[in-house]
């Protein structure tokens, strides 16, 4: 399963952009000893999450799932808030955050990584 989105993936996500802010959901299952590459790919991403505008709304580890296929598994939840998905796109062809992507990569066996669109509540 890939874990890391491709450049075909990154223009279709601006094609369908809906304007405004934008959620990424991520689910992440680890490799094996992948959770401490991972940590220090989640201390390094700070400054440029802070650069396009984004936060870190939601991190931690999944437990027991209610509902869910059998075989379903993720290791870990991230949730971040970036102001549209022209700043995801920014920090994500950044050359110095392509350094640090390495470490998220090598951290994960499986990965969903999906926009999530804000509802006006």
């Amino acid at each position: 399963m890939p874990v890391d989105p491709t450049g075909a993936d990154l223009k279709r996500f601006l094609a369908e952009d809906p304007g405004g802010p934008v959620v990424m959901l991520n689910l992440l299952q680890f490799r094996e000893d992948g959770a401490s590459s991972y940590r220090e790919y989640s201390e390094r991403i700070g400054p440029f999450l802070a650069k396009v505008g984004g936060e870190v709304v939601h991190a931690g580890d999944l437990a027991t799932a209610l509902v869910a296929p059998d075989g379903w598994s993720w290791d870990a939840i991230l949730l971040v808030r970036y102001p549209s998905r022209e700043a995801f796109s920014a920090m994500v062809a950044d050359p110095e955050y392509q350094q640090i992507t390495g470490l998220r990569t090598a951290a994960l066996d499986a990965a969903v990584l999906q926009a999530g669109v804000p509802w006006p509540i």
